[in-house]
Formats: structure tokens, sequence, C-alpha cells
């Protein structure tokens, strides 16, 4: 998955300071989450950590669900400018890879966000119908890629095909990623991509920790 917010400086809740961008609020939102439970904390109680009105809240994400997603349209859109920029030379399954690879390549400073973001994401049972609708999204990137390379529609059988087993790879790079601290997201990710691209040839997989 490309991953989903930004990179600019977070804003702590000392002092009930105002938000200033998406991010800043996105960020005391992942806090209140991590504390509180994320079916505990309601959108009044983000706003006034936050330092706006409930109003306001709404002009940066339509719902709560939306917040573990970040700016998630404007990283798929990277993830599409990625695949555009690659080659006609290039194998599909390594333009995905090193695409899918580069989308979740983070600053030092956003991994923990990222690993709260993830955790929201993928053990929230109350998230997973709205993460339906964006894993929708994010495999049709995938399909709309590989299906002219192939020589298919998008919505044909192959392309979907890829969509959906390059999304699991990269769900299972995730949750590998979450249970293991000091893990590279990137490197899972190349791995798994790689293993996938040549049909996971078993003698391969003792390569990585805990493949």
């Amino acid at each position: 998955m490309a991953k989903v917010g930004g990179n600019t400086q977070s804003c702590g809740r000392g002092g009930r300071q105002r938000v200033s961008t998406h991010l800043d609020l996105e960020h005391v939102a992942l806090e209140l989450f991590t504390e509180r439970g994320y079916e505990a904390t309601t959108v009044d109680e983000l706003a006034r950590a936050a330092g706006v009105s409930r109003r306001t809240f709404f002009r940066y994400f339509p719902s709560k669900n939306d917040i573990a997603w970040g700016a998630f349209d404007r990283e798929l859109e990277r993830l599409r400018c990625w695949l555009r920029e690659c080659g006609p030379g290039l194998a599909a399954m390594d333009a995905v890879r090193q695409a899918v690879v580069a989308c979740n390549r983070l600053d030092a400073d956003e991994i923990p966000w990222h690993r709260k973001r993830m955790a929201l994401i993928l053990r929230v049972p109350a998230l997973q119908a709205h993460s339906t609708l964006r894993y929708v999204q994010w495999r049709q990137v995938i399909a709309d890629f590989v299906a002219p390379r192939l020589g298919h529609p998008a919505d044909s059988l192959v392309p979907q095909s890829i969509a959906y087993a390059t999304l699991g790879v990269a769900v299972a790079a995730h949750e590998q990623w979450l249970a293991a601290e000091h893990a590279d997201l990137p490197q899972l990710l190349d791995f798994a991509l790689r293993e996938l691209a040549s049909g996971f040839t078993l003698p391969s997989l003792t390569g990585v920790r805990g493949a």
C-alpha cells in the first residue's frame, strides 16, 4: 500500500494548541486513539484536543473513519505518478514493486505515526468496511497500470488478480512490520513483491526473517 499521511512537522496537544494543518490534526487524533481507543474517542473530543471547532474538523476529514487514511488521495496520486514514470522496458511487476516500495519510504519522524495509523487500519474492526473502499481504489491503480501492458481490459481477470495479489502482499508486509519494532518496511515490501513476481519459489523464502 502507498503510505498515508505526510511529512510535515507534527503539533502536540500541550496547552491545547490550535492545529494548523491536516497532518497536525491527524497526529492529535492518532495520539488520542492510541491512548483511549478508537471507538471510545468522539469527534468532539478530537476537535477539543486540537483546539478547533467540530465544523473545522469536518473541513479536514469527512468522518472519523477517514483520519487513519490521512491524505490518501494524494498518496494514491503519487503511486500513479511512479507507475506512469516507469519506462516501457521495465517488466510490469518490477514497476509495481518499485512504485509500491518508493511510496512507502518514510522519513524517520513519520515512522511512529505510520505505525499508529496502520495499526488502526489493520486491527480496528470498526474501520474494516471503510478500509475496503480504500482498498478498491488502490487495487484499481494497479489494475489500470498492468492492463495495457498485458493487453487486457483493466476490469478483466488477470489485471484484477494481479491487483488483488499485490494488495494482499502489501498488507502482509505491513502486518509483519507492525509485529517487529525494528523491521524495515520498504525491505519487507521489496522482498515480498519479488516473491510474488517469481511465484513464491519456496527455497528463497528463508531469505527474510519471519517469512
